[in-house]
Formats: structure tokens, C-alpha cells, sequence
């Protein structure tokens, strides 16, 4: 009996031998296979386990209306939504233990798709030829999600690409047989920060409410770091979430690829989710190491961090419109939400004497969000730095008061 099945899905028309390849590597291993067909105009060599007729049905359509449609962005679209259909119930039936996905740009736009509808904690591997290309936005990608680079894949089977696919097949078996599955034993507190030493309130706020029961799961905001965050808070996985860390939103804003969408600092809204949320590094634009700055932000304050990333400071117009934006989506909010405004500095760089210390810049922030948020939304203005205990302590003040009002429920003795 195979103790773990994989979903292996593909055009089988146009790469059947590949997938067959993949297929074939998990058997070997002793692991289960379904195959999905998700062509359209062709047909496999073999029939599949879950065919293309099935998978457009479950996405609303027949096979002839996608291809009628006469579109190829149409008809693949049909068939992401009934690919991602078919595998949530094959999911949610124990049918299957993981899922790979083999596509170029087509089936790769399918694989996102289906990879969102799973559930976290089960293996999501795509072969692509696009892998870790710009072409994917951080917000198409599940909080799980591996990718492997299809290196000499276009078309047909060779040695160089054997290697990647045999690797998939391994990775994606092994990861069915080793998961360990989230398991709900503690609420747990959802916070962002941006690294240690940029912001490190969470040196302190980790064990303060780990010893009040609670588990909590820290993002690194930097675009895929804010999309898991996101994706996490709408599934409704966080008790309340601590979100100190938004650059992505002013990121977002300037038009910087280091973001994670448009829809920063509204999933946990949306859910209901109290907030607590601070500006933590909304003083700030983020490049990638590899771009240019721009001739524009030439005169800002400027601080390089790595080779993968650089940032500039935004001045006082500009933190005046993220103020309002992050005013705006909290009021959007269906929870409670309570905002801290640290008047002291947004992030370590912003000290006084610090590279990207702006006073002007920072005092115009202030005084627009001090003006923008308004009831229900609660704002809390300390004269403190976000990295001093005082901000810390204030965030603990505010959770512990809803901890005791009950709009966070306590953790189950036991």
C-alpha cells in the first residue's frame, strides 16, 4: 500500500512525457500517484485520473466553451478554477498527501492558483520555467508554496531537465511523508518586523506572550513575507495579530517590487481579527540590491543593508499619504483595531544620527495619522522609539486588556 499520494498535474497533451517522467520517479519511491489533465485543445496519451473534461466542469465551463472562447488566457483561466476546485476536494477526501505542478508561464499562472487552495501544511511544489521570476507577484503565492527552476524543460525530455524533475518528485514525496501538519494547541499571535535589528520589539513581546499561553509566528515584511502574513490572517489562523512592520504598504505605494499587493493591512480586518498595528519601517522605500535608485530619491536619507535590498526615505508629502492610507484601511476593519504611535522613531535607522533620520519627515507622519485615525479605530501616542521597551510595554498593556474584556480569547488550560 503506498502510505503517501501526490497530485501530479500538467498539460498531458504537450507534456506528457515529462509528466509521466515525474509520475514514474514517485512510484519508484513507492509513493501514489493522480494524474490531472488540464490541456485544452489536446489529448493525453493515456487517459489521466481526473481529465480535462472534469477539471473544466468543476470550473464552471465545458471543454468546448474554453476552447470557443477562442482566448487562451480565457480557457486557461476556466481550467486554474476547476484545477484548484478538483484538488481542494481530492484535499479535503484524504485523496491526496501533496501536489506538483509542470508548466511554463500558462501552467505555472494554473499552478499558483491551485497551490492558493490547499491548505497550509500540505506539500505545494511547481517545476517551472518562470521559478522565482519577477513575472510572479508575492501576493499569487501560497504561505507554502516550494519552486524549482525548470532549467532546459520547454519542450521534451533531456538530461538537464530529468534533473530537476527527478528532484521534484523526491521533494514533494518526502515532504508528504515528513510534514508536520499545523496544529491548533495554542492561539497564536500573528506579528510582522522587518529582520532583528531594524526592529526588535519581538525580542521582548515573544516570550511575554508565549508565558500567557499563546503561540506566536513572526513575517518578515518584505513583499513574500506579507503575502503569507495576509493569506494566513484571512483563513481566520491568528487570535490577533501585532502588525509593527509595513513597509510593504509604502512600498506598494511608490510603486516598489518589494511589496506583496494592494491588499497590505486588510486581511486581519476583514476577518475580524483584532489588530494591534504600529507604522514600523513606513518611513521607508525598499529596492531590490539589484535595481538602481531612482534619479528622484538621489537626495534622500539612504541605507544599504545587503546586497538584496537598499532603502530610501520617503519624505513628509509622502508619509503623509501612507498615514492616511493605513488610516483608511484599519476603518475598513471589522474587528477592533488600536494603532501605537511611536513619535520617537519608526525603525532603528530613524534615530537621531541614524541614516535615515528625517525629524521634519517623521513629525509630518505624526501629525497626519494623529489626524486621520479616528473611532472606532483607538490610537495610542507614546513619545518612545519603536525598538524602546515603553513601546513594547504599551503593546502588551493593549493586548492584556482585550485578553481580559474577552475580545481575545484566553488561551485552554490544560
Amino acid at each position: 500500500m503506498n502510505d503517501r499520494t501526490i497530485l501530479v498535474v500538467g498539460t498531458f497533451d504537450t507534456k506528457n512525457d515529462e509528466l509521466d517522467y515525474i509520475a514514474g520517479c514517485i512510484r519508484t519511491q513507492g509513493g501514489g500517484v493522480v494524474t490531472m489533465d488540464v490541456s485544452v485543445l489536446g489529448d493525453p496519451a493515456e487517459p489521466t485520473d481526473i481529465s480535462k473534461h472534469q477539471v473544466a466542469e468543476a470550473g464552471g465551463h465545458s471543454i468546448t466553451e474554453a476552447i470557443a472562447s477562442g482566448d487562451e488566457n480565457t480557457a486557461m483561466q476556466i481550467m486554474a478554477r476547476g484545477a484548484a476546485a478538483c484538488a481542494r476536494d481530492l484535499c479535503d477526501s484524504a485523496r491526496i498527501h501533496g501536489v506538483v505542478v509542470l508548466g511554463g508561464t500558462m501552467g505555472t499562472d494554473l499552478a499558483l492558483d491551485l497551490c492558493q487552495a490547499l491548505p497550509l501544511g500540505v506539500p505545494k511544489y511547481v517545476v517551472s520555467t518562470v521559478s522565482f521570476s519577477p513575472l510572479i507577484s508575492p501576493d499569487r503565492l501560497a504561505p507554502d508554496i516550494q519552486m524549482i527552476l525548470w532549467a532546459g524543460g520547454l519542450y521534451g525530455l533531456n538530461a538537464i531537465c530529468k534533473a530537476a524533475l527527478s528532484q521534484a518528485a523526491g521533494a514533494v514525496l518526502g515532504a508528504a511523508r515528513a510534514v508536520e501538519h499545523p496544529a491548533a494547541t495554542r492561539p497564536v499571535v500573528g506579528m510582522t518586523s522587518l529582520g532583528s535589528s531594524c526592529l526588535s520589539y519581538m525580542k521582548s513581546l515573544k516570550p511575554a506572550l508565549e508565558s500567557r499561553g499563546f503561540e506566536v509566528a513572526i513575517f518578515h515584511a518584505t513583499g513574500m513575507g506579507g503575502a503569507a502574513f495576509e493569506r494566513i490572517a484571512g483563513a481566520g489562523a491568528f487570535a490577533c495579530v501585532m502588525d509593527f512592520a509595513l513597509p510593504e504598504l509604502g512600498n506598494w505605494m511608490a510603486g516598489s517590487v518589494v511589496s506583496c499587493g494592494p491588499d497590505r493591512l486588510r486581511a486581519a480586518g476583514r476577518a475580524g481579527i483584532p489588530q494591534i498595528v504600529a507604522p514600523g519601517c513606513l518611513d521607508l522605500i525598499d529596492f531590490a540590491g539589484w535595481q538602481d535608485i531612482p534619479e528622484r530619491y538621489a537626495d534622500r536619507p539612504f541605507h544599504a543593508h545587503n546586497r538584496l535590498i537598499k532603502s530610501s526615505g520617503l519624505n513628509a508629502e509622502e508619509r503623509r499619504a501612507t498615514a492616511r492610507e493605513l488610516a483608511t484601511r484599519l476603518a475598513e476593519a471589522r474587528g477592533p483595531a488600536h494603532v501605537i504611535l511611536p513619535r520617537g522613531g519608526l525603525e532603528e535607522w530613524d534615530r537621531p544620527g541614524g541614516a535615515a533620520h528625517d525629524a521634519e519627515a517623521l513629525e509630518a507622519f505624526c501629525a497626519e495619522l494623529s489626524a486621520s485615525v479616528s473611532p472606532p479605530v483607538q490610537l495610542t501616542e507614546i513619545e518612545a522609539h519603536i525598538n524602546d521597551a515603553a513601546f513594547a510595554e504599551t503593546a502588551l498593556a493593549i493586548f492584556d486588556g482585550w485578553l481580559d474584556a474577552g475580545i481575545i480569547p484566553a488561551p485552554t488550560q490544560g
